[in-house]
């Protein structure tokens, strides 16, 4: 009759705790029968002369439940996690054909002939303006929205030039500048998009995939129209 002592019981139970985190990894499996089978085994084949103390028997227990638990925390964790992506990826695909406001200095001139959007005011101005681009980087209009408070304020451009001609649809810089006593200030612009498309990334992420205008996290976006 082989004989286990209290060390080799260690051993075994060891072993066992070692392969259930191997198994967390893919690598092998042990489930509650083969613990009970081990146990069952030390507790058949312990040294009469040396019994294994109690103590240490129930740390073993102990530790073998505080395992259990730890994996089934974990399996609950991962099920959230998946629906939460679910429930997120649903969301997202709902954008499709909607309208945001993003940070951008680039508005896309569609059909409807008009680019939109804010300008973000740091602190009060006498006087605020906007300028647009064509791609090519030639000045095309200049609007002079007037004074402002700090905060939002509200632009649009109709799409045409000084001279009120029509222009073709396509990409255009919008660049926004403040007065102030110190000189004039760049002010950053939030432009209004059509969501083409949406990409989920594997960790989760979501991308929106903006007409004419690349692409951007949905944590970016400022408001959904």
């Amino acid at each position: 009759m082989s004989v286990i002592n209290a060390t080799e019981a260690s051993d075994v139970l060891g072993s066992y705790r070692t392969q259930q985190q191997d198994g967390a990894n893919g690598k092998s499996e042990l489930g509650k029968n083969e613990f009970m089978e081990l146990m069952l085994a030390q507790l058949k084949n312990q040294n009469p002369l040396e019994p294994q103390d109690n103590g240490e028997f129930i740390s073993q227990l102990a530790q073998f439940s505080s395992l259990e638990e730890m994996q089934k925390l974990s399996g609950t964790v991962d099920d959230v996690v998946g629906q939460f992506r679910s429930t997120q990826a649903l969301q997202a695909s709902a954008m499709v054909g909607k309208t945001v406001l993003a940070p951008s200095e680039v508005g896309v001139l569609g059909a409807e002939g008009e680019i939109s959007g804010n300008i973000q005011v740091p602190a009060s101005t006498g006087g605020v303006r906007l300028s647009v681009h064509s791609a090519s980087g030639e000045l095309v209009r200049q609007i002079d929205l007037g004074s402002s408070a700090a905060g939002v304020k509200a632009f649009s451009w109709d799409g045409r030039d000084g001279n009120g001609n029509s222009l073709p649809p396509g990409p255009y810089q919008i660049v926004a500048e403040a007065s102030y006593p110190q000189g004039s200030e760049q002010l950053p612009t939030l432009v209004s998009a059509n969501v083409d498309s949406v990409s989920l990334g594997q960790n989760g992420s979501v991308t929106l995939n903006l007409a004419g205008m690349g692409s951007i996290a949905l944590s970016d976006v400022k408001q959904i129209n």
